[in-house]
């Protein structure tokens, strides 16, 4: 789990790299235009008009950052990074769009045999100089997204990537049209266009799935199922699920532990689980687990079904059918286990008598014989200064 800090911390190394993005981003626009015009070459100019665009989808990336990273509050109980998700998905889409530009505009001109005037070697050294910017600015984006596992900044990186792609393609051009092969441009664009979309289309497709709660992949879900089953106390696990977030993960599942243990106790081993599941996977945002005192796998939402009575009303009937006996005058406590469809009862009866437990047991069980969902009954004897016995 990411504490506050760390938070905070992932916080702003994604915001510097967002930033440092923003800026290289500006200063390549400005002198790929300044030196398009100059020399004379469109693909410049267009490139460094792709740079400027760059700078939107830098300032839009900040803004998700922002308020995707923020924590839980009144209106989004899980917090906001779904905002990254969605982010996530709408530059992917940005990606898919600049691949269907790059290579639609290439294959025009390859089917148009554009001519292109020699540029230069001033243009080549700067569309040089961008490539190699671009592509360290990719390393260092990606690295501080897998880092503070962002999606989000992740697409960033490999928007960066695909400039790189675009910037390469103006390159090949330039040399191209200094040497009178100015066709190299739009092959090699058509080629980078297909890999910017396939980039694209991968952010796409995951973003997607997050946003429909895609589960883990199964080995994942079967090492968490053994993670469980492995705590002291727990007798089965089912109902486990699993979906995505912003890079983290959010599980709930269902515990059985023993029927007779205390709540308390019951919920201190489901506690245990949460723990040694957050242990083994740190990117576990959520944990929710519920307990049962019986493996009810495949059984289905017991809230879709008629319920047991409860305490009230099951006080009220027995009551009615045992008021006038000795021992519900004396009863102290009344423990009820829901079991088997059933309600089972203990009674906790002060001061012992000359009929044993269990035939008394058998007694008040033939008096309540018409009682459908009466299970088991059991009766313990409390003397003074000992345990129910």
């Amino acid at each position: 789990m990411i504490t506050t800090p760390d938070l905070a911390v992932h916080n702003r190394e994604a915001k510097r790299a967002t930033y440092i993005a923003a800026w290289l981003d500006g200063l390549l626009g400005c002198a790929k235009v300044v030196v398009g015009v100059l020399v004379g070459s469109a693909a410049l100019v267009a490139d460094g008009i792709h740079s400027f665009s760059d700078l939107v989808t830098d300032g839009f990336v900040l803004a998700a950052t922002h308020y995707g990273r923020q924590g839980p509050d009144h209106d989004h109980h899980y917090g906001h990074g779904r905002i990254e998700t969605l982010a996530t998905l709408l530059l992917g889409s940005v990606l898919i769009f600049v691949a269907g530009g790059i290579a639609w505009s290439s294959l025009q001109r390859l089917l148009g045999g554009t001519e292109i005037a020699a540029p230069g070697l001033w243009a080549m050294l700067l569309a040089l100089a961008a490539l190699l910017a671009k592509e360290w600015l990719f390393h260092y984006t990606m690295r501080i997204a897998r880092r503070v596992k962002s999606k989000l900044l992740e697409a960033n990186a490999w928007h960066s990537r695909s400039d790189v792609l675009s910037t390469a393609v103006v390159l090949v051009a330039l040399i191209g049209a200094q040497f009178g092969f100015g066709w190299l441009d739009a092959v090699a664009a058509v080629i980078v266009g297909l890999l910017v979309g396939k980039v694209g289309w991968d952010l796409l497709w995951e973003s997607a799935r997050e946003l429909v709660d895609t589960a883990l992949p199964a080995d994942a879900q079967q090492q968490m199922h053994q993670v469980a089953l492995e705590v002291p106390g727990v007798e089965g696990v089912h109902d486990l699920r699993t979906r995505q977030s912003a890079g983290h993960a959010i599980v709930d599942l269902h515990v059985v532990v023993g029927p007779r243990i205390s709540v308390s106790e019951a919920h201190e081993i489901g506690n245990e689980v949460s723990r040694r599941l957050r242990l083994a996977y740190p990117a576990l945002s959520d944990v929710t687990f519920h307990i049962d005192p019986e493996d009810d796998a495949g059984e289905g939402d017991p809230s879709r079904f008629p319920g047991l009575p409860l305490r009230p009303e099951v006080t009220s009937a027995l009551d009615a059918r045992w008021n006038h006996h000795p021992a519900w005058r004396n009863l102290t406590h009344l423990e009820l286990h829901y079991l088997d469809g059933k309600v089972s009862v203990a009674l906790v009866i002060a001061g012992a008598t000359d009929t044993s437990p269990q035939r008394l047991a058998s007694q008040l069980k033939a008096q309540a014989e018409d009682i459908g969902w009466l299970g088991q009954v059991e009766v313990l004897y409390e003397t003074r200064g000992a345990s129910p016995h």
